[in-house]
């Protein structure tokens, strides 16, 4: 046999064995991946996935995405996504009325208003201080920003470098998990949440006083009848 010939068997063996070896290993990865996500209580990232598993990150991506459209495809009621950084198993938003039923029912630790308001600032503002919160509130947020970083959705990522060097306020990772995004660029745009030209004239019409309104109430009766009226009883 040529030494060509020889090389080419040899190849073809060692395809060959890939070949019939790749399907378990691959089977198991799937099955490591799987478990170590459905487990987590945070997203994975695909780094530590890949330490895990020992395979490349390329590899980790792949086979991330190849299980996330096999389950798009066959209609689970869950997704695999990324989320923060890293992957994790979530349900899926067509079934999300049913979840909502099952988990916000009598649920009562939910945050108010203002605290909603405040965390709203602080994501689309970010890195933002108290005191640029309370100039766009009106109100002292202490006690709002004490909530929330209380619940982990907030939490102080820097000083200020001008005078006073004041503590610096940003969303954490498990404000992205909790809105189910990866980073705040996939926040949809502000100008969503602002009403159009037409409607703050509108609230401006509506709230207006009138001069004539302003008049009404200002004006006191008249009180020279009343001072006639004593005279010509006085007789003078």
């Amino acid at each position: 046999m040529r030494p060509n010939e020889e090389c080419e068997e040899i190849m073809s063996e060692e395809l060959t064995v890939e070949t019939e070896v790749a399907t378990p290993i691959d089977a198991d990865l799937v099955r490591a991946l799987e478990a170590i996500i459905l487990v987590a209580t945070d997203p994975v990232p695909v780094d530590l996935l890949a330490q895990i598993l020992g395979h490349p990150e390329a590899v980790v991506e792949s086979l991330c995405a190849s299980l996330a459209a096999a389950y798009e495809e066959a209609g689970h009621g869950f997704q695999l996504v990324r989320v923060a950084g890293g992957f994790r198993y979530q349900s899926h938003p067509d079934v999300s009325v049913y979840v909502e039923r099952f988990i916000l029912d009598g649920q009562k630790a939910r945050l108010s208003g203002a605290a909603l308001e405040t965390l709203a600032i602080v994501a689309y503002k970010q890195p933002i201080s108290r005191a640029q919160i309370a100039s766009i509130r009106g109100v002292d947020p202490d006690g709002v920003l004490r909530t929330l970083q209380g619940r982990g959705y907030i939490d102080q990522v820097g000083r200020d470098p001008g005078p006073g060097q004041a503590v610096m306020w940003g969303t954490t990772p498990a404000f992205l998990e909790k809105l189910g995004i990866n980073s705040v660029s996939d926040l949809p745009p502000i100008v969503e949440f602002i009403p159009g030209a037409d409607i703050v004239e509108a609230l401006e019409v509506g709230l207006r006083i009138s001069k004539n309104d302003d008049l009404d109430v200002s004006t006191p009766e008249p009180i020279s009848a009343p001072i006639e009226a004593e005279h010509d009883e006085s007789g003078t």
